[in-house]
């Protein structure tokens, strides 16, 4: 045969010969279905359902299985590779069979197998290309097991999983599997990018009309233990502080999120994780508003991260302390008590904090503890002095109370991690909080992509 003659070989078809499987696959599948139509028969709505769901795994699997085979026949015929490490070209060794397990149903490949002898490196072209999951159950079920297993626990998310996608997938896999995502959930990713933030900001805006950036922060406890094997007894639990911040916008009719983060951490490494956060907004763009309760801590680092924020003690947090004082000093539900409450609570409202300082000195306490309670409300008052003007917050659009954050804790760490008799170890409370963080910020997929590009499947 010439060359000219080899040249004008039609090449295959492939997309013709993928849709006559796909036909042959389609009558397989009606096959099991017309047994609705039996005469002695009379199903109902839910059972002809019931009957899709029980076949279409097998359907779409072997969807799948044919066009894998046709797009991809290249990889799965592949006799010589280049190494990705220095180059080489090697020369399959065998084909290896690979079960992968989707969404769609079970697939499976022969696919060639190669070795570098210089790098003493394995690879797959297949599985690079395909990006195949080492585990059997591939990426499109780790993802969403992992999301589901963020609001349930790993054990009624495995139930509720199979419930729902005909898929069955154990308890244990989605814990080993939401483990090994959390460890690549990093704040960088978690946080929204520059992008992103300034996308949502301008979706705040309207006109030369600035936005308000309200900065929240505060502390949650959560229920720990040390680590330990299954074999052996556990540890004293403990409650340990979850430092936290929620970053959310007020626009002139509706609230839009931007971040939160949640960690079992400490002081210092709260500070850098808000750093990061502070460092991808355009402070210029946006009124800010920096709200938290008396906590020295977390204004430190807000102040160090948006130094040009207006700084506002949380006025709930500032009246219960008030409240505490007349308890003590009127009793209980006394008249005369909330009285005080009320006047004392209005003259703050209006920035008269060295009236009600002064008032205070003024009071004659009946005992010691009183007088200590009394004395301590001096020294919270002269604290935040300047963070107390909330008629002004109210006048310019600022929030005065810090339920943004107080709730992000409830949502995103109470939720799930405070369930009766759940104890955390820190690492994996920690993954949890993370990913749940991804989920509320919009960042999950991104995660997600971080922690795929480091599991697709090696030798």
């Amino acid at each position: 045969m010439n060359l000219a003659a080899v040249a004008h070989i039609p090449e295959p078809d492939y997309e013709e010969h993928f849709r006559q499987m796909i036909h042959n696959e389609v009558d397989k599948w009606v096959d099991e279905l017309v047994c609705v139509f039996d005469e002695n028969r009379q199903p109902t709505l839910m059972e002809m359902s019931e009957l899709f769901a029980r076949t279409k795994q097998r359907f779409l699997g072997d969807c799948l299985q044919r066009m894998i085979e046709e797009k991809y026949a290249g990889l799965l015929q592949q006799e010589y590779a280049p190494c990705h490490k220095c180059g080489k070209r090697c020369k399959k060794r065998f084909d290896s069979a690979k079960e992968m397990v989707t969404m769609q149903g079970s697939v499976a490949a022969n696919r060639p197998w190669f070795y570098c002898t210089d790098c003493c490196f394995g690879f797959s072209p297949f599985d690079e290309v395909l990006e195949v999951s080492r585990k059997k159950h591939q990426f499109d079920i780790q993802k969403k097991s992992v999301n589901l297993a963020a609001d349930v626990t790993f054990c009624r998310g495995s139930e509720i999983f199979e419930d729902l996608t005909g898929q069955s997938i154990s308890d244990h896999f989605i814990h080993e599997t939401f483990e090994a995502v959390g460890s690549e959930a990093h704040l960088e990713d978690v946080i929204p990018s520059k992008d992103e933030i300034a996308k949502r900001i301008k979706q705040a805006s309207s006109g030369k009309w600035r936005p308000i950036l309200v900065v929240a922060s505060d502390g949650a406890y959560l229920p720990t233990r040390p680590k330990a094997r299954r074999s052996d007894k556990r540890g004293k639990g403990q409650w340990q502080d979850a430092k936290g911040f929620r970053i959310y916008l007020l626009g002139k009719d509706r609230i839009i999120h931007v971040a939160s983060w949640h960690q079992i951490q400490n002081e210092a490494e709260f500070g850098k994780d808000l750093a990061v956060a502070a460092s991808r907004i355009r402070q210029d763009s946006v009124r800010i508003a920096l709200l938290g309760d008396g906590a020295d801590w977390l204004w430190k680092h807000m102040k160090d991260c948006f130094p040009k924020g207006r700084q506002i003690l949380d006025y709930y947090h500032c009246a219960e302390h008030i409240y505490k004082v007349a308890k003590a000093h009127y009793g209980e539900r006394s008249v005369q008590g909330l009285q005080w409450v009320e006047g004392t609570i209005s003259r703050l409202f209006f920035s008269e904090v060295g009236n009600v300082i002064a008032g205070l000195g003024r009071m004659k306490a009946k005992n010691s503890d009183v007088q200590e309670e009394i004395r301590k409300l001096i020294v919270y008052l002269n604290n935040n002095i300047e963070k107390i003007h909330y008629r002004g917050d109210r006048i310019g659009g600022y929030p005065i109370g810090s339920g943004g954050i107080e709730s992000a804790h409830k949502f995103i760490a109470h939720t799930r991690m405070k369930r009766s008799g759940a104890w955390w170890i820190k690492e994996n409370g920690n993954e949890m909080l993370r990913i749940r963080c991804a989920i509320y910020n919009g960042t999950y997929d991104k995660v997600f992509n971080t922690y795929k590009s480091t599991h697709v499947h090696h030798y």
